[in-house]
């Protein structure tokens, strides 16, 4: 399959890379994926479209017709995002951008079997949602032989420590299509579940994981599947493997800067991105020295000014640029970047080679939770449920899952 972005040569002189395309460009492995439901993308793209600047307007809908476009992935199976991935606010998203679509899916699914109860119900209208996402990317799959076009659908955040739940419905996620891929959490149980369906030959990836402990362990339980499936002689072709770094989670939704204000410690936003672009690194690092199958996944990427040089920058793409990394990014991320386009400095193909700023991680390191982040022994994996960023992150996935929920109530009570 040609790159996901090997058709720009053809499209003439004054057509522009959107930034993702940039960023894909510095290395042939890297990936950029799309953080949200297939299903809403032509509704954002119009919206998206609407708000650009006078005379972008042919460049903005090039980049987007390039990134995912219906026909495009019918006719040819082929699209410039290279997979997708879902959690329970975007479901949530999809739902609300569709209301009238999805009661009417809702009583369908109540009236086709009485006996489901709101969960029941709840949790095929979410299957559906699955299905639907995997089957519109399904096409991408099968041009690429396995290699591209999956969808990761997330076990329910509400059970993160409930290994038999998980693996109940991990099972049921991967059964919506060969392209569904299963997110799972970074918690002691999810880990052992992650082993569990890696030995059936079921594509995961680790979501809610933010820490190296995390990324060790999660490597290991991968070998450690993997090793069970091939001693079973269990169908490898088509498996992959990604772990999900929330990076901006990690540094502003855990304790780092309460830690720092009762230490006396002056934290600024720029050592926190330091902060965690060092915690990234030594895991990306970590696995291609060991050689590990697991790719790394970036999410929760932000657009800002920087402190110390006033430029806008993006850090958590510009600092690893030249990395065969995994980006999923969500509209809200994509729209912003096109916004300042013409603001952010060339990407630096070498970027991944940077060593991180050495004083930011020694004032770091007299934080407890960043210690827990970036040492490998940083944290037991009973602890993984703890850690500040998974409590913060967990809470507001179950926060969604739970008013989705209400959502199918309030459908089935009208």
């Amino acid at each position: 399959m040609a790159g996901p972005f090997a058709p720009l040569g053809s499209m003439g002189p004054r057509m522009t890379q959107n930034v993702l395309e940039k960023l894909a460009a510095t290395n042939p492995d890297c990936e950029i994926w799309w953080d949200s439901s297939p299903l809403i993308y032509p509704s954002w793209k119009a919206e998206t479209l609407a708000k650009a600047p006078a005379g972008k307007e042919a460049d903005w809908e090039a980049q987007l017709t390039r990134l995912y476009d219906d026909d495009t992935i019918r006719s040819q199976g082929t699209m410039g995002f290279r997979g997708v991935t879902t959690n329970p606010p975007l479901s949530l998203q999809a739902i609300k951008l569709d209301p009238k679509g999805w009661s009417d899916r809702i009583r369908a699914i109540a009236k086709a079997d009485p006996a489901l109860d709101v969960e029941g119900v709840y949790w095929e209208a979410y299957l559906d949602l699955v299905r639907r996402g995997a089957e519109a990317i399904r096409p991408v799959f099968d041009k690429s032989g396995g290699k591209y076009g999956f969808l990761s659908g997330q076990v329910d955040p509400r059970f993160v420590t409930d290994g038999d739940k998980m693996l109940a419905m991990g099972l049921t996620i991967a059964a919506q299509g060969p392209n569904v891929m299963v997110k799972l959490p970074g918690s002691m149980e999810g880990y052992e579940i992650l082993e569990e369906l890696t030995a059936r030959g079921i594509s995961t990836n680790n979501t809610t994981s933010f820490t190296v402990a995390q990324y060790v362990r999660c490597r290991a339980a991968v070998s450690a599947g993997l090793l069970r499936a091939r001693a079973a002689g269990v169908d490898l072709t088509n498996w992959r493997s990604v772990i999900t770094h929330m990076s901006s989670r990690l540094g502003q939704l855990g304790d780092w800067a309460t830690e720092a204000k009762a230490r006396g410690i002056e934290l600024s936003l720029p050592e926190i991105r330091d902060g965690e672009e060092a915690v990234l690194k030594r895991a990306y690092w970590h696995g291609k020295e060991i050689g590990h199958p697991s790719k790394m996944l970036q999410c929760s990427m932000r657009v800002e000014k920087d402190e110390r040089t006033g430029k806008t920058v993006s850090r958590h793409i510009q600092d690893f640029a030249g990395s065969d990394m995994v980006y999923t990014c969500p509209p809200s991320y994509i729209a912003g970047l096109m916004q300042v386009e013409d603001e952010l400095e060339p990407f630096d193909p070498k970027a991944i080679e940077r060593e991180p700023r050495k004083a930011s991680v020694e004032k770091l390191l007299k934080l407890p939770s960043f210690r827990q982040a970036y040492e490998f022994d940083g944290m037991t994996p009973d602890e993984f449920a703890q850690f500040g960023s998974f409590q913060a992150t967990a809470a507001e996935f179950a926060a969604a899952t739970r008013q989705t929920v209400d959502f199918v109530r309030m459908t089935l009570e009208a």
